[in-house]
């Protein structure tokens, strides 16, 4: 009889639980897919953000008050400087929304898993508000200086055109900063920008940018993420059912709801931060609220959604795309992986 030795042989002793270290918790891949996306979807936009641009800042450029709807401001940038003039300052553009779509969509998927793995009683709607207003607030270090180098830049125009107002003496003096020399480029924007106005010029508005986008940031991640929820539970009571729509077009369809429905829930904020004539927010959203009701409160509302809509749309279709194409991928890789080390074993067991 031949003796099979002891019966632990091929089996090892229970290895000790390894502590997790903060960078496990870092999906590095959703930084690249979320600044990926952010820039797709701010390229996609970028003619309309140069008109809604132009038309807010139009009595600075041409000196009087009458308002030119968005048909006649289409016209103008074509015929003064051609489709060269709905893509000025599109670098400094995509380069701010690349930032911000990173550390939006990376903070956001690496909270899901720390707190899925660490703390799972502490998930949900509040957990995803918080995560994507961090995720905002860290992109606005580079987002909000590429924002006010994109916006003198758009309101310029080609060089030509530029030029143009300049001669006509049209360019006026507003909130104490006059445009001064054309713009050559992103670099040579942020330069002149430094040299003339320092650090504080080239963060302008900072602080009225970060209570203008934290609220929608939260709220739109809370709503994308609620919504898949229900997709899923859909999903799962009628099977049968299932359309077998792909992750793009999801995201595009949700991700356009997200941004819709954070958009209008924002607009009492925006209102109360867009009429000077009051003493702070606070202040502005009682006597809007005393005089107008609710119908002031939601004013310009529609506007808002319309912007936002696409714009969200096309970032979550974009970042479910690479989600669906790459990291699907890496799960195939993991798995084949996964499966070679077991064979081995068994094979050295056996």
């Amino acid at each position: 009889m031949v003796d099979s030795g002891p019966a632990t042989v091929g089996i090892q002793a229970p290895k000790p639980p390894i502590a997790s270290s903060p960078s496990d918790f870092f999906i590095w891949r959703e930084f690249a897919w979320g600044g990926m996306a952010a820039a797709f979807g701010e390229g996609i936009m970028y003619p309309f953000d140069t008109l809604k641009t132009r038309i807010q800042s139009q009595a600075v450029i041409t000196g009087h008050q009458a308002q030119k709807n968005i048909v006649q401001m289409v016209r103008t940038v074509w015929t003064a400087d051609g489709l060269r003039g709905f893509y000025r300052g599109v670098g400094p553009g995509v380069t701010g929304s690349l930032a911000t779509g990173a550390t939006y969509f990376g903070v956001i998927e690496s909270t899901k898993k720390w707190l899925e793995e660490t703390h799972p009683n502490l998930g949900g709607h509040w957990a995803h508000f918080i995560a994507g207003g961090v995720g905002d607030t860290l992109g606005s270090f580079i987002y909000v200086p590429c924002e006010v180098i994109k916006q003198r830049m758009q309101v310029q125009g080609t060089k030509k055109s530029w030029n143009s107002v300049m001669l006509k003496g049209s360019a006026h003096q507003k909130s104490g900063m006059l445009m001064y020399g054309y713009y050559s480029g992103m670099f040579d924007a942020g330069h002149s920008i430094w040299k003339q106005h320092g650090l504080k010029g080239l963060y302008a508005g900072y602080w009225s940018t970060i209570a203008r986008d934290i609220p929608f940031a939260g709220l739109m991640v809370t709503f994308y993420e609620a919504l898949k929820n229900l997709t899923e539970h859909g999903r799962q009571r009628w099977p049968h059912k299932d359309p077998h729509i792909s992750s793009s077009f999801e995201g595009l369809v949700l991700g356009g709801l997200a941004g819709g429905l954070s958009a209008y829930l924002t607009t009492p904020w925006m209102s109360s931060r867009q009429d000077f004539k009051y003493n702070g927010w606070l202040d502005a959203l009682l006597r809007i609220w005393a005089t107008e009701g609710l119908t002031g409160m939601f004013k310009g509302s529609v506007p808002r959604i319309i912007w936002y809509v696409p714009g969200s749309a096309f970032t979550f279709m974009a970042v479910e795309f690479l989600r669906e194409h790459f990291n699907e991928r890496d799960k195939v890789q993991e798995v084949a992986s996964i499966s070679i080390d077991a064979g081995s074993k068994i094979r050295k067991t056996a």
